[in-house]
């Protein structure tokens, strides 16, 4: 692979893990992969995402592809959002890196102390 920031290969790398890596599609991405859901109930299984912010990354999920967005006709209209295939390939990743976090945290969280512990001593000094 090429290590170049300015390669076309490393520039699409950090295209999509900027999308995929931020704070919101992962877990929305996750909520879907057991099903289709509605706005509502995205909102509810994601409690601290605010509305707009839900808004804003299910509209860029859907646009790259990644999430669909049906409209039944219906008072009050349903909205659902669902993964595409290429959202359903993200399954894996997701659940591999997820994973990968759940088995370092406690690991991080020590290189992180060891690391503001060490910055105090030399701040002290």
């Amino acid at each position: 692979m090429d290590h170049n920031p300015e390669s076309p290969a490393c520039k699409g790398i950090n295209e999509v893990l900027s999308r995929i890596g931020d704070k919101w599609s992962m877990l929305i991405v996750a909520n879907l992969s057991e099903g289709a859901r509605r706005f509502s109930e995205l909102r509810r299984a994601i409690p601290t995402i605010s509305q707009r912010m839900l808004t804003l990354t299910l509209r860029g999920l859907e646009r790259d592809g990644l999430v669909t967005r049906t409209v039944t006709p219906s008072i009050p209209p349903r909205v659902d959002y669902e993964l595409t295939p290429l959202g359903h390939s993200l399954r894996g990743p997701v659940c591999t890196l997820s994973q990968w976090a759940i088995d370092n945290i406690d690991a991080i969280h020590g290189a992180q102390d060891a690391f503001d512990e060490a910055g105090e001593v030399e701040r002290a000094a």
